[in-house]
This record gives structure tokens, C-alpha cells and sequence, in this order.
């Protein structure tokens, strides 16, 4: 794994350096946008919206849309000298975490300990587990400061980043409202129904049906030679930039061998005018000695 953020936990009079990784990733089947007549990929441009022109990486600035259509830009140097925390955990509060509803965690990250916060790490991580707590946290990533929670998983200190209060809306439905009969042998089955099905989870028993299929879908085309090779363009492309570099090379090279004859002509031009000037002053030195 490559670590993705470095810094610290401050934690009393310690501070614990740690690295974090992405404790999570997905195993999605890629399925790219292609064109259905030759299966060449289509892809997407950054184009402005103004002019047209497609915008290079370089020339691309963050921009805050006011009402009316005005536009206030922030160059990344303004927004790098905005104040922002610095590279530490730090520890706001400590909570039970089943005080917490999942809905609040965003993403998740593992903290590995540098050696030299080997001892710090595992004393927190142990104080947090014999006290049933989790730490509430806040911490800069990506350029934000974002809410986060620390709690231990297999001895390792996980780190949930949060949504802030404004970021989780609220399910306004009109049922929320509603007054629904509920009979109490309604609810007495629907109970049993819960326990019967009640067991210790274990995400191996719920394999990822769709992706199976799709494998197996991709598979069998691939075994039944149902592909395509989108090169055709491509090489049209290329068989073009040679012929034009070809071209190019052949309209200088005529250019050098022309600039070479008109120069070798105007040399020759200048020696045949010398030897007549010569001649001509030969023959009059002649007729004066005569």
C-alpha cells in the first residue's frame, strides 16, 4: 500500500507520528464508452464553455459561481494561502461509538505508526479499546479540514472521516407524518422473522452476483471471439501523420536542393563575370603596348 497523508496524533503530551492508507478499495470490472461501429474509445474533453477551445491542465484555475452569471477566480496560490490546520490528528472529544450513526462516516483510512511512535500508538490504541470509546477528531486532507473519528480495528487505529452537520440532510417524507395501525401480531412476526435470520456477520456469504455475471459475460464473448480491434483508426491516423511528416521532409529537402542549385548558378554567375572582367582587362593592356 502506498501512504496517502503523514503527520501526527496529538494525544496528551505525545504526538504520535503516523502514515495513513486507504482502508478500502473496489473491485469494479472496467467498462470503458466506446463507439459500437469499430469499438474505438470515446473520450472525454475539458472544453470552455465560452469559447469552445479545449483547456490544458496548465491553463485550468477554481472558480466560485455568483448569481447573474459572474465568476470570482481563485488561483491556486490564493487558495493555498488561505490558514489551514497543520499535519495533525487533533483530539476534540472522546464518545461510545454507538453514540454515532454510521451515516456521519465518509471514508476510511488505516494508521500505520513510525517507529519511533511505536509505543504512543499502542498506548492509545489500548486506552481506547478498555474504555469503549472512540476519539472525535479533526484533521486537513485534501485541502479541507474534515471531522473524523479514531477507533481500533485488529489492534490497528482506524481513522472514519465524517460529513460535517450541514453535509447529512434530513428525510423529510410525508409517511415520517403518517399515523399508520400497526396490529401487535403484525409486529410479533415480523420480530421472529428478524431473529430467525440472525446470525454472525460474515461478508463471504454475500458475493457480488452482478459482477460474476459480467465476468462471466465478458468471458464467454472473449472465448467465442466476439471482439473487436479498434486499431483501424488509429493506424488511418498514423499512416497519416507519416504521410504528412513525409511531406514535410520532402518539401525541405527540394527547398535545400533549390536553395543549393541558385546559390552553385549565382557562384557560377560571379566566376564567369571575373574570367570576362579578366579577359577584357588582358585585352586592353595588350592594344596599350601595341
Amino acid at each position: 500500500m502506498r501512504a496517502v497523508w503523514t503527520g501526527t496524533i496529538g494525544f496528551g503530551s505525545y504526538a504520535i507520528p503516523v502514515k495513513a492508507y486507504s482502508a478500502t478499495e473496489e473491485h469494479e470490472i472496467p467498462l470503458h464508452q466506446v463507439h459500437s461501429t469499430d469499438g474505438g474509445r470515446v473520450r472525454v474533453k475539458r472544453v470552455c464553455e465560452v469559447d469552445g477551445a479545449e483547456v490544458p491542465p496548465e491553463q485550468m484555475i477554481r472558480g466560485y459561481p455568483v448569481p447573474g452569471g459572474d465568476v470570482v477566480l481563485l488561483s491556486d496560490h490564493e487558495l493555498a494561502s488561505l490558514p489551514m490546520p497543520g499535519r495533525t490528528i487533533d483530539i476534540r472529544g472522546f464518545t461510545p461509538l454507538a453514540d454515532v450513526d454510521p451515516i456521519w462516516f465518509a471514508k476510511t483510512y488505516f494508521l500505520e505508526p513510525e517507529p519511533a511512535g511505536t509505543k504512543p500508538y499502542v498506548l492509545f490504541s489500548e486506552a481506547l479499546q478498555q474504555s469503549g470509546r472512540i476519539a472525535l477528531v479533526t484533521v486537513a486532507l485534501r485541502r479541507r479540514e474534515v471531522l473524523g473519528a479514531l477507533r481500533v480495528r485488529d489492534q490497528v487505529l482506524v481513522l472514519e472521516t465524517m460529513l460535517w452537520p450541514d453535509e447529512v440532510r434530513t428525510p423529510d417524507f410525508p409517511f415520517r407524518h403518517a399515523d399508520v395501525d400497526i396490529r401487535p401480531g403484525e409486529l410479533r412476526r415480523a420480530v421472529s422473522l428478524v431473529e430467525e435470520l440472525t446470525g454472525e456477520f460474515d461478508p463471504g456469504r454475500y458475493p457480488d452476483r452482478y459482477r460474476e455475471a459480467l465476468d462471466a459475460l465478458i468471458r464467454s464473448k472473449i472465448d467465442g471471439a466476439e471482439v473487436v480491434q479498434p486499431t483501424a483508426a488509429e493506424q488511418s491516423e498514423g499512416v497519416t501523420r507519416l504521410l504528412a511528416a513525409l511531406q514535410e521532409s520532402a518539401a525541405e529537402a527540394e527547398d535545400e536542393r533549390t536553395a543549393a542549385v541558385t546559390k552553385a548558378r549565382a557562384a557560377a554567375a560571379r566566376a564567369a563575370k571575373a574570367r570576362t572582367t579578366a579577359k577584357r582587362a588582358a585585352s586592353r593592356s595588350r592594344s596599350k603596348t601595341s
